[in-house]
């Protein structure tokens, strides 16, 4: 997979970061961006992409993909989920650092980054641990992290023994500018929990996960980043409430980013109804007015990213009662035509759900990616935004099929993806 000159042509160009949404081509050389619109003085094109009726973006930015590896082999490859991450646009990766061994040293960072360049289909962002072995009790050596390259630190779903830990954790986050990754959750208040707290989950007999599990936590991580003044980005948000606070927050000047699952843009407690364990995920999915709460959060900017929030799984982790089975989808593939399906309803406009992919998770993690600026690394996206596809063996690429979207018909598919200067994925036709 050589760089090559490119020439992408006849698409509809979206760069939210520069507001450009027009009929353009892009040019490619060396790896970078090297135009868009005027073809450059001497430039011969190798290579021609035409993009009539396709639309040319950035490649996009996945703030939480679970690759499965090292530790999980069982469920996934990063070779295997590289390949769906290009056939789906995404051109960088966030890995939390819940993997085992954990990302919690200067090897595993490098191990992360060195995976995801050898498969030349991705770049991997690895999450470096916030507390030692993810336990919450004590700090981990975040400056070392830093010194390796580590930008975001997260405790993924992991509880941290009390506030007092937390706040010294932030501080020390704070001291070496890094972004704070949280997935807000009182593990008292959703202790054994596997389900939204409500209606459905009392006729399941479930035990359930109340609300007020995500907002207490959300409420005491505002208090303690007003305070010290660290940049806490709230990952994967599933309460109505939650977004309302957050954007208070932000409207005086706490440092705040958020972002939602896919998912939860679209499904509801419902979903689980007749215990579908394809639909367990954490946190859950909660009701209808919290999806539109969501929805109308990513409308005025409070929420400001998309992620896959993808986990693959082995078929076996979905087929146990619901509550022993494991929480979790595989959403690389349906990250985009779900985003499009916002756009058809009316909830964003293309520059909005672009951005939402690109510019704005790239923002949060402190890169310079998710742009065409002329100059910037050459992460290109081409998509028809108006081909159906339907979610199937025979087009999954995927090593983990747990997706409560099976059988249905998408609309939105990726043409060509190109990494860095180079074409690593084109749709067969």
């Amino acid at each position: 997979m050589s760089q090559s000159n490119i020439v992408i042509s006849g698409g509809r160009v979206i760069d939210p970061e520069n507001k450009i949404d027009a009929l353009l081509s892009v040019y490619i050389s060396n790896g970078t961006i090297v135009s868009i619109g005027g073809k450059p003085d001497g430039f011969v094109a190798e290579q021609e992409i035409i993009a009539k009726d396709a639309i040319v973006c950035p490649g996009f930015v996945d703030l939480c993909a679970r690759f499965r590896e090292p530790g999980d082999e069982n469920k996934a490859t990063i070779a295997s989920e590289a390949l769906a991450a290009a056939a789906s646009g995404i051109t960088t990766a966030c890995i939390p650092p819940d993997t085992v061994p954990l990302i919690d040293s200067p090897a595993m960072i490098e191990l992360i980054q060195e995976s995801g360049a050898d498969t030349g289909l991705v770049r991997l962002v690895p999450v470096g641990a916030f507390t030692k072995a993810l336990e919450g009790m004590e700090l981990a050596e975040m400056g070392t992290l830093k010194q390796a390259g580590c930008k975001v630190v997260s405790n993924a779903r992991k509880p941290i023994s009390n506030l007092l830990v937390f706040k010294r954790a932030l501080e020390y986050a704070a001291s070496f500018h890094l972004v704070v990754m949280v997935q807000p959750n009182d593990p008292w208040l959703s202790m054994n929990g596997v389900m939204h707290e409500g209606a459905i989950c009392t006729r399941l007999g479930l035990p359930g996960i109340p609300e007020t599990a995500e907002i207490v936590a959300v409420a005491q991580i505002i208090a303690l980043a007003r305070q010290i003044g660290v940049h806490v980005h709230f990952s994967q948000l599933s309460c109505q409430q939650s977004v309302k606070m957050i954007s208070l927050a932000q409207y005086d000047g706490v440092p705040l980013s958020a972002d939602v699952a896919v998912h939860q843009l679209h499904l509801t407690e419902n979903a689980v109804d007749g215990y579908n364990a394809m639909a367990y995920v954490m946190p859950p999915l909660r009701t209808s007015q919290d999806r539109d709460g969501l929805r109308a959060a990513l409308q005025e900017g409070v929420v400001s990213a998309i992620c896959s929030d993808h986990q693959p799984h082995e078929a076996a982790a979905k087929l146990n009662v619901f509550d022993a089975t494991e929480p979790g989808i595989a959403s690389l593939e349906t990250l985009l035509p779900l985003t499009l399906q916002l756009v058809t309803d009316g909830i964003l406009t293309m520059s909005q759900a672009i951005a939402c992919l690109t510019m704005n998770p790239a923002t949060i993690i402190n890169t310079q990616l998710g742009t065409l600026t002329p100059g910037s690394i050459a992460d290109v996206c081409v998509f028809a935004p108006k081909l159906e596809w339907t979610v199937n063996r025979q087009n999954w690429l995927s090593q983990g099929c747990n997706t409560p979207f099976w059988n249905k018909t998408m609309q939105g598919k990726v043409l060509h993806t190109i990494h860095e200067g180079r074409v690593v994925y084109t749709h067969a036709t």
